[in-house]
Formats: C-alpha cells, structure tokens, sequence
C-alpha cells in the first residue's frame, strides 16, 4: 500500500477513536508517568481527533447479577465402553473385564470359568475397545424424564477416541451412598478439539430416565445469590434495597400494598440476601421469584477485570477498568495519554468528570490499528505490574 494513503487510512480510524499514534523507532518497551497528563483521551503527535460519545449501558436486574438458591448446575456421572476405534482402544484389565461382561449380557458368544464367570481370556486381544468415563451437566432448572443432553466423553487409556461409539452407559447421582441411575448415555462420539483425541461429545446422547427437581425456596424463604463476580457487600445492599422498594407499588402487583404483602429483604453477607415470601404470595412462589428477579439495580459496583487468554490470543476489559496518565513506547509505536489542552476532546465523554482514562479505549483503538494481540497483552501487563493500570488481571 502507498505510504500516503496508509497513513490516511490510519488517520481515518483515529478519528473515530479519539486517539492518534506515530511510528517511532523503538526497540524496546517503555513506561514512563506522564505528570502534565490528567483527562481521560490519548493522543500523540501534534493534532487533536474528537471521539463519539457512547451510549448508555442497559439497565441492570436482580436476575443479572443473582440466582436463586437451589437451582444450581449439577452434574452426573458413569463408566462406559467405546467401540468401533481404529487400533486405538485399550486392553486394561478393567477394560477386557467390562467387554466380558457385556459380551455375555447381550447373549454374544463367550466362555465361563470356574466360577460361571466370562473368560476375559475370550476378549483380551480386542484392539478397538476403550473404557471412558462419561459426564453430563444438569441445567440449574433441572431434567425432566426423556430430555436429550449433551454429553462428555474422556479416555481412561486409550490414545485416541476418534471415530468410536459409546455403548450404554448408567449416569449415576454425585452421592456414592445413592447409586441411582437417572440418565443413560449412547451415541457416535464428535471430536470438536482435534488436538485433543481422548476427550469427546455425544450431542444428544444421554436420555434422562427420570425427573431431576430443583427447589427454590425453603418455608416461607427465598434465598438469592450474587454471582462469585459480582459479590460485595455493596452490592448486597443495593439488591436488599432494590427488593424493600417493591412495598406499597401496586403498578408491579395488584397484591402489593396490604400488610399481607408486606416484602422484606435482608442481606446476610456479600453474596446472600434471604427474602421473606409474603403470605399473599403463598401458593404463587414463582410469581413472586419473577418479581423479585426482574427489579432494576442501580449503584453496582463493578469489579475491575481484565481477562487474558495468551494462548487463543483473547483480551476482555471491564469498561470501569481505568489506567494513569502515562506515555507509552512499544517497538514502533508512541503512545501518549494526554489531558485536556487545545485541539484535544476526551475520549471519556459520556463522563467528563472522570479523572482516569479507561484501558478499553486504548485497547479498541489499538484493535482498529491493527495492533497484533499480543502486542497489546504485552501493554496491558506492563501497565498493570507498573501499577499504571487499576483493575485485576486475570489470565486464562
């Protein structure tokens, strides 16, 4: 591309972003505290770009942030057989003894012992046979008889899962003293990690056999429960008081307004808040449960996250997650955040009064740039360990 028209091209996409970056001979990474720089724009250069304000977040529920004690995810589990592989199954004992077992149970041909016991001896070369346990994952909703779940297949020993089917296998409850079957699992395993042959999905491929019930509350109490994000006592308090405002507003509940239907929220910590169900409600729990979970939230306080994955090249920021002013030199670019002078609007619009500019814009105008991913992990991590960046890391 001719280098003018590069440089118009990249003139044009700061534009949008508020943000200008010049190419500098750096060879290597460099922060440095800027102490003249205090609003909430990045530039650099000798000009000035306008950012568009952003539009204002959607409101936030109690439904977002909570759940309702008891509809939580469980999961079942069972051991099973695999054929049809390709050379690639296994001849574990436990293995040669359950294809025995199942040989003779389907009425297929195959010697006794002493003992009237199947001679393992008979299936002890089968190549393309592998043991595997199988999982399944329960809606927090919970299962009903003939729901169709996907499942999760993993080798016990075997190299290589690809091209099997999984033989029936009993899915068995978490508790040990309490080996009910509630779901069997069968079906053509897919493979959708090629690097990683061992592991599989049936789609589809467990059956429930019988009814799994979540409850939802307990007597005349309904227990809610911030997500582990979002816990803080803060938080609980903007729920509880969120709740306690329902009282006395008939436009929610023709119900609402007697002393019958008195609403009374409490919270207990920073992640459990206990609401009293009212007795005009007795009999009506899921309506009262949907009035709750449904009631906005205002004045949350949002933990400050920026999540890294290195390895699929994947970089989330919290739009609260701010940084210091500072000046950024990485390899060819020169970066600088810079406050309020002539010829230069914020980024930050939507909150003039905001003294630190947000990591987010950075990062989306080095995206619109063309800045490789990891070029931009490498910026964020640096800002975060020279305490330039206000906010937690988290990396996957």
């Amino acid at each position: 591309m001719n280098s003018s028209i590069r440089r118009r091209s990249l003139n044009c996409t700061c534009a949008v972003l508020g943000l200008v970056l010049i190419a500098l001979p750096v060879s290597a990474q460099q922060i440095a505290p800027s102490p003249q720089i205090t609003g909430g724009q990045f530039a650099a250069g000798q000009s000035g770009l306008v950012a568009p304000p952003s539009l204002p977040p959607p409101a936030i529920t109690v439904r977002d942030i909570c759940r309702v004690k008891g509809q939580e995810r469980n999961s079942l589990e069972g051991i099973g057989l695999v054929v049809g592989l390709n050379g690639t199954g296994d001849t574990d004992p436990a293995t040669v003894a359950m294809l025995a077992r199942l040989t003779q149970s389907l009425g297929g041909s195959i010697g006794t012992n002493a003992q009237g016991f199947p001679n393992v001896a008979d299936v002890a070369q089968a190549a393309n046979v592998a043991s595997v346990v199988v999982s399944v994952e329960l809606p927090p909703s919970g299962a009903q008889q003939g729901d169709l779940l996907d499942c999760e297949v993993n080798a016990i020993s075997a190299s290589s899962l690809a091209g099997g089917r999984l033989i029936a296998a009993y899915m068995l409850g978490p508790r040990t003293d309490q080996p009910q079957i509630y779901a069997i699992s069968r079906g053509r395993i897919s493979m959708p990690d090629a690097d990683t042959p061992t592991s599989g999905v049936i789609y589809k491929g467990c059956k429930m056999e019988t009814n799994v019930m979540n409850g939802f509350f307990a007597e005349d109490t309904v227990t809610l429960i911030l997500d582990a994000d979002n816990a803080s006592f803060s938080n609980a308090a903007s729920v509880e008081q969120a709740i306690n405002e329902i009282n006395g507003d008939a436009s929610l509940d023709s119900d609402l307004g007697s002393s019958e239907s008195y609403i009374e929220a409490q919270a207990i910590d920073q992640m459990h808040i206990e609401v009293k169900i009212p007795p005009v409600y007795k009999g009506r729990e899921v309506d009262f449960i949907a009035l709750l979970m449904e009631q906005p939230l205002s004045n949350l306080k949002n933990r400050k996250v920026v999540t890294i994955n290195e390895r699929r090249g994947i970089v989330v920021v919290g739009e609260d997650v701010v940084i210091s002013p500072v000046a950024i030199n990485h390899k060819s670019l020169s970066i600088e955040v810079t406050g309020n002078r002539p010829g230069f609007v914020g980024l930050d619009l939507e909150n003039p009064k905001q003294a630190r500019p947000r990591l987010k814009n950075l990062q989306d105008a080095l995206n619109a740039l063309d800045v490789p991913t990891k070029d931009v992990i490498d910026i964020i991590l640096t800002l975060h360990k020279h305490g330039q960046l206000f906010g937690e890391i988290r990396r996957l």
